[in-house]
């Protein structure tokens, strides 16, 4: 390390986007329909009725995006394929107007010097497979498994980061329990059994990249909520474990080797029977190997008892007073990354850690002088970069910090309304401002260290 406030070296400094929220283009090139193309039809299902048909134009203007990398002095990029541009129907054909795309895409970061991790399902199913039982069709995981492996097998030679799935428990309960994502259904046994597809599929990927005795590595990118009782009585304890369970261990566990968490198993058991959709030898292949942990850390959870609250007599308390929150209401405790940090090591080992998303909502837009002075976004990121650093003091192996997110985009049922990104975005014009925010980051990028917020630069707008 370069220093006390030094990161390790070859640490990735990056920001990280998603195909549906940046891309629009939904219908050029042989794109086939995803399953938020539907979605963002229905009437009320998307804030302001706002849809991904155009976001930010990033598939018509990657090269100009590419270039903010450099502004921001990144040496890394999250981004996904989506789905339905590289296979329309889900199985096949194959599209291919959309892997030439992401071929040039790919090329043109490394000849920048930036690396890529390509996730390969952030939400966009295509819709063609939701009509054969989406994520609730065992089959899905199999057809994932040959997606997975036509982009291991076009992209696996210059490509060395993969994330398999994005986030398994937002698919499962906001997507299949609480319907307010695609494909907004509400049954807790579909969300069960999708959730369980989602880690299968997560498994066949790894074993079709391991089959290829390639250099890549694969993880899952979780989103991960540290949980605490909101008092220290029995009820509101066993509503954090239990929480914990719900939101963390029932995907950390399984994917490293440990199984189900039989506490959970028995809640769901109560609720919706045996768990059947679960075969034999199905939590080996969950289990197939995990070269890193993906972290998408926004907030924590304190819970507290309420007996008969949905779906399991627990809900989350509300933020305490003096707690400072988001634009979006998220209470911000930087210190709870470090807990959940040191907890992964703890539990399961030495493994290579990447924080995959952390971000904020700001609403901050241009001032009189034409840039944005998104402090509490400059803060946030500074308070949450301390707090992967004290991780890393203690030993755990953070190799690299993905914000959330590069652009302000479409934010799934949120529409435009919420901003995430170092980069303003305004829609109209499609014009681009690197914020204060992403001027500090470029800061600290090019340190390799975490520097003082304070004055840089200007950037040029894009």
């Amino acid at each position: 390390m370069s220093g006390g406030l030094g990161f390790p070296e070859g640490f990735l400094w990056g920001a990280s986007t998603s195909a549906y929220q940046v891309e629009g283009a939904v219908d050029a090139d042989g794109r086939g329909e995803s399953i938020w193309d539907r979605f963002c039809r229905r009437p009320g299902a998307v804030e302001g009725g706002d849809t991904g048909e155009t976001a930010c134009d990033h598939y018509r203007r990657w090269r100009s995006d590419l270039d903010l990398l450099g502004e921001l002095n990144l040496n890394a990029y999250r981004f996904s394929l989506a789905w339905p541009r590289l296979f329309p129907d889900g199985d096949g054909p194959a599209n291919r107007a959309g892997f030439d795309h992401y071929d040039r895409l790919i090329d043109e970061l490394l000849a920048r010097g930036v690396t890529p991790l390509v996730t390969l399902y952030h939400w966009d199913l295509p819709q063609a497979l939701q009509d054969r039982g989406g994520w609730r069709s065992r089959a899905v995981a199999d057809c994932f498994a040959r997606y997975a492996d036509a982009c291991f097998a076009a992209y696996g030679d210059r490509v060395r980061h993969w994330v398999t799935i994005n986030e398994p428990w937002i698919v499962g309960v906001l997507g299949h329990l609480l319907g307010l994502h695609a494909p907004g259904e509400k049954d807790l046994r579909a969300a069960v059994t999708v959730m369980h597809h989602l880690l299968l599929a997560h498994g066949r990927a790894v074993q079709a990249l391991r089959a290829r005795r390639g250099e890549g590595r694969a993880g899952v990118a979780f989103s991960l909520f540290p949980n605490y009782p909101a008092s220290d009585a029995p009820a509101d304890r066993e509503a954090s474990w239990g929480s914990d369970g719900y939101v963390n261990r029932w995907f950390l566990d399984p994917v490293h080797g440990r199984g189900y968490p039989a506490d959970m198993r028995r809640r769901y058991e109560r609720r919706i029977g045996p768990l059947d959709m679960v075969r034999g030898g199905d939590t080996d292949i969950i289990a197939a190997g995990s070269d890193f942990i993906g972290v998408n850390f926004y907030t924590s959870r304190v819970m507290r008892a309420a007996p008969g609250a949905e779906p399991f007599g627990w809900e989350v308390a509300p933020t305490e007073t003096g707690t400072p929150v988001t634009d979006t209401g998220w209470a911000i405790v930087p210190q709870t990354l470090t807990d959940l940090l040191l907890r992964l090591r703890a539990d399961y080992g030495d493994i290579d850690v990447y924080i995959t998303e952390n971000g904020a909502v700001y609403s901050d837009g241009p001032g009189a002088d034409g840039a944005v002075h998104d402090e509490r976004r400059t803060r946030f990121l500074h308070e949450h970069l301390a707090a992967a650093h004290r991780a890393i003091d203690a030993g755990v192996p953070v190799r690299g910090y993905f914000h959330w997110s590069l652009l302000d985009n479409f934010e799934w049922a949120m529409g435009y309304a919420p901003r995430f990104g170092l980069v303003h975005v305004d829609y109209p014009s499609q014009r681009r401002i690197v914020k204060d925010s992403g001027r500090h980051y470029a800061r600290v990028a090019a340190a390799n260290a975490l520097t003082p917020p304070g004055p840089a630069p200007r950037s040029r707008d894009a």
